[in-house]
C-alpha cells in the first residue's frame, strides 16, 4: 500500500494536522529504447536550508490543504444534494490517488490519500480518530481545546502511535 497524505480538519475549516509520506523511488534504468527521460525526483520533497526556499514549500503546503479541504467541503455538498440527507460522502477515486474521508460527530474531518488500489478505509479513519486522536490529543491535558494553528496536535505521542497504525494496522 502507499500512503500519500494524511489531514485533519477541525470543526472551523483549518487544517490543524498534516502529515506526507513520499514513497520509496524504485531504482530504474534507462533503457536505450525508451523514448521518456525519467521524471526527476520532486523539488518539494527535498530539504533545503534557504530560509526562501521553506518559505514556499510552506506555502506550497498550505495551498494543498486548503485545495484538499475545497475538494471535500464541494463533493459532500454534492453528495448530500444529490442523495439526500441519508447519503454520505466515502471516498473518490482518481487515476493517480484515491481520497478517503471521515466526518466525526463533532465535525472534524480525518482525510487520507492513497493509491487507488485500496477499498474503503473509513473504518481505518474511524479508529485513527478514536483511538489516537481521542487518546493522545483531546486527553492530553497540556493541548488547548481548540487547535488554533494546529498546536496541541502534533505531539510526539501521537505522531509516533500514528505511524505505528499506519505500518501495522493499515492493509498492504
Amino acid at each position: 500500500m502507499v500512503l500519500y497524505s494524511f489531514y485533519i480538519f477541525d470543526r472551523h475549516t483549518e487544517c490543524i494536522y498534516s502529515r506526507r509520506w513520499t514513497p520509496t523511488p524504485t531504482p530504474t534504468r534507462p533503457s536505450s529504447s525508451s523514448s521518456k527521460a525519467a521524471r526527476p525526483p520532486s523539488t518539494a520533497s527535498t530539504v533545503s536550508s534557504s530560509p526562501t526556499a521553506a518559505a514556499a514549500a510552506r506555502a506550497k503546503a498550505v495551498d494543498d490543504e486548503k485545495l484538499i479541504f475545497g475538494l471535500v467541503f464541494s463533493l459532500r455538498n454534492m453528495v448530500h444534494k444529490l442523495g439526500g440527507t441519508d447519503d454520505t460522502f466515502l471516498s473518490c477515486r482518481t487515476a493517480e490517488y484515491k481520497l478517503h474521508y471521515y466526518e466525526t460527530p463533532t465535525r472534524m474531518k480525518f482525510v487520507m490519500l492513497t493509491d487507488t488500489k485500496l477499498n474503503n478505509l473509513r473504518p481505518y479513519l474511524h479508529q485513527i480518530w478514536a483511538n489516537l486522536y481521542v487518546e493522545y490529543v483531546v486527553k492530553n491535558p497540556l493541548a488547548p481545546v481548540e487547535h488554533p494553528g494546529g498546536i496541541g496536535v502534533a505531539n510526539e505521542l501521537f505522531e509516533r502511535a500514528l505511524e505505528l497504525f499506519v505500518s501495522t494496522a493499515l492493509p498492504a
